[in-house]
């Protein structure tokens, strides 16, 4: 049997964190070492509640979750609450998880499982980066024990918390440059490909049919994300950004991507918080270490995620 992939997930558990989530469960080549929370989607107090009752909704309460950042490393929070619902979770309730809290601070679990698994943990970091800069502040030698870091984050083009900015990095550019900038290898995984991994009605269908109490409560989660899309968007499509980077570990081949040198603005008027690339410029960036992924066989990442789902 092939070795199991040990990896960390760092999340602000809105809508399409918590389908990830789901999602993580069900990938049979991943272990998961551990989970923490961070302010984003909505405040910290609420994405340590969801995700610790998610997991416990999928029957994995046994997955210990790590209570992280509050807020931004130097930026106030502007969270995303008109898309994932006051409480993250579109105004779905779930019952709350029989797991006793964990205390140790995000940054210090990490670096706990980092130090067990001798070189080979990959953090998916699917929400603002303030977690996972403090880990590398607070424990230098963490960039040596870390195989990789994967993000749902950035652009190479446009944003969408502005015209330049995604929302990941805007809610805090400064932690963003942080672990773009510490060495540890990185994989981006930006709206370049995120927004064309996406369910269509038929899928939202499919994932319905199922007719679980998981299935259920993904057509229920979903909602307020669905109706966001069609107010704004005019197409009732369902974009499960932050699916990308964890299916990608087990389904790489759905992917595509390149290398380039990756840098996030901290100062700028116009584009605070945007992803800088040299993809398609003629001057490169000395580095350029940063795997930007680009596109998706959204045909295949669609049937994988049902396949996922049906599973429960």
């Amino acid at each position: 049997m092939t070795d199991l992939i040990p990896i960390w997930i760092d999340t602000d558990t809105g809508v399409d964190d918590a389908v990830a989530l789901l999602c993580a469960l069900k990938l049979d080549k991943l272990a998961i070492r551990g989970i923490s929370a961070v302010a984003g989607n909505v405040e910290h107090a609420k994405t340590f509640k969801n995700c610790r009752n998610v997991l416990a909704y999928a029957g994995r309460e046994d997955i210990k979750v790590y209570p992280g950042a509050i807020k931004p490393m130097c930026v106030e929070l502007d969270d995303a609450s008109e898309v994932h619902g006051k409480d993250g979770l579109g105004g779905v309730v779930i019952p709350d998880s029989p797991a006793e809290k964990e205390t140790m601070h995000a940054w210090d679990a990490i670096y706990e499982a980092a130090k067990k698994e001798g070189g080979k943990l990959q953090i998916v970091a699917v929400g603002p980066l303030t977690n996972i800069a403090n880990a590398i502040i607070s424990h230098p030698d963490l960039k040596d024990m870390i195989e990789r870091i994967l993000i749902m984050g950035g652009a190479a083009v446009g944003g969408n918390a502005t015209m330049a900015a995604e929302f990941n990095i805007y809610a805090d550019p400064h932690s963003a440059e942080t672990v773009m900038q510490s060495g540890i290898p990185v994989v981006m995984f930006g709206l370049d490909v995120t927004v064309d991994a996406y369910l269509d009605s038929k899928d939202i269908q499919d994932i319905r049919d199922f007719n679980t109490k998981i299935s259920k409560f993904f057509v229920d989660v979903v909602q307020s994300n669905l109706n966001f899309y069609i107010k704004n968007y005019k197409r009732e499509i369902l974009c499960i950004h932050d699916a990308c980077p964890l299916i990608y570990l087990q389904y790489p081949e759905i992917f595509t991507g390149q290398k380039a040198g990756v840098y996030v603005e901290t100062q700028s008027r116009l584009c605070f918080g945007k992803t800088v690339t040299d993809i398609w410029s003629d001057t490169k960036f000395k580095t350029r270490e940063t795997m930007v992924m680009l596109g998706v066989d959204r045909e295949k990442f669609a049937s994988t995620l049902k396949g996922l789902l049906q599973h429960y």
